[in-house]
């Protein structure tokens, strides 16, 4: 599957806000080694740089794509690099001080067990944030599975489209981290988002949830399918005075292991 950076900055706003909420309950100075798991384009990893000038801040992505457009992020900040890997194959070394994981677990399946090795690996005073969407059975995603399962579509999408098992509780996270011996903070929040434009949820969607079906059917059914979706989208989401409300749920944990 194909990513398409410009589109996933689209909405660069609403898409940073709950990484800056994430790791802003990062208490810690002076970390050595800082890993984000999933970076995507690069530019939110470049705020960790930033944050502690003196770290070695590493990004991983297995999107060619999306680290090609981190390349450019990482010019004058000698300290950041990126490196393309499936995070599902990844372990943190001894070193790793900070590991964030911003809006990336939802794709990755089995990823509470790969927690678990994660944060076993993990020394004494080490820090682990994670945050996913916490919207797959809200209007958005479960009538795309709806649609997806429909006559029409059912045999060229099935099993292209994940329901809410792609993600666990605020509960499920905070039980992982307290596990393994962290002191931790679970929580949730809805964000109310105002999206401008004609068709905006679909917009939203096109640089997340709908890449898998993009990539799976030829491009004259993508084109039929986002007609097909884009209408009932408008019924769920009506455009209103200010634009058009699109809810979003998001889950979060930071935990720091004891010493």
């Amino acid at each position: 599957m194909k990513w398409d950076p410009a589109k996933y900055v689209q909405f660069g706003d609403y898409r940073d806000r709950p990484f800056f909420d994430l790791t802003g309950r990062i208490r810690t100075e002076n970390p050595g080694l800082v890993v984000d798991l999933g970076c995507g384009p690069g530019n939110l990893t470049a705020t960790l740089a930033r944050r502690w000038p003196g770290a070695e801040v590493v990004g991983l992505d297995s999107s060619a794509e999306m680290l090609s457009r981190a390349a450019g992020v990482a010019a004058g900040l000698p300290s950041l690099r990126f490196e393309l890997a499936d995070i599902a194959g990844w372990m943190p070394s001894p070193e790793a001080d900070v590991v964030v994981s911003n809006a990336a677990l939802q794709w990755v399946p089995r990823h509470q067990e790969l927690m678990r090795g994660w944060l076993a690996a993990l020394r004494p005073g080490a820090w682990f944030a994670m945050q996913v969407p916490g919207n797959f059975n809200a209007p958005s995603h479960a009538l795309m599975r709806q649609l997806g399962s429909s006559e029409r579509w059912a045999a060229k999408l099935g099993g292209v489209l994940r329901g809410g098992e792609s993600v666990g509780e605020p509960a499920d996270y905070l039980g992982i981290l307290l596990d393994a011996g962290c002191a931790a903070d679970a929580w949730e929040t809805s964000y109310q988002q105002v999206l401008p434009g004609e068709d905006p949820v679909l917009e939203w969607v096109r640089g997340t949830a709908l890449r898998p079906v993009l990539a799976a059917l030829p491009p004259e059914d993508a084109t039929a399918f986002e007609g097909e979706y884009a209408a009932v989208l408008r019924e769920a989401y009506p455009r209103g005075a200010h634009g058009t409300v699109f809810p979003f749920r998001r889950i979060f944990a930071v935990g720091r292991k004891k010493d």
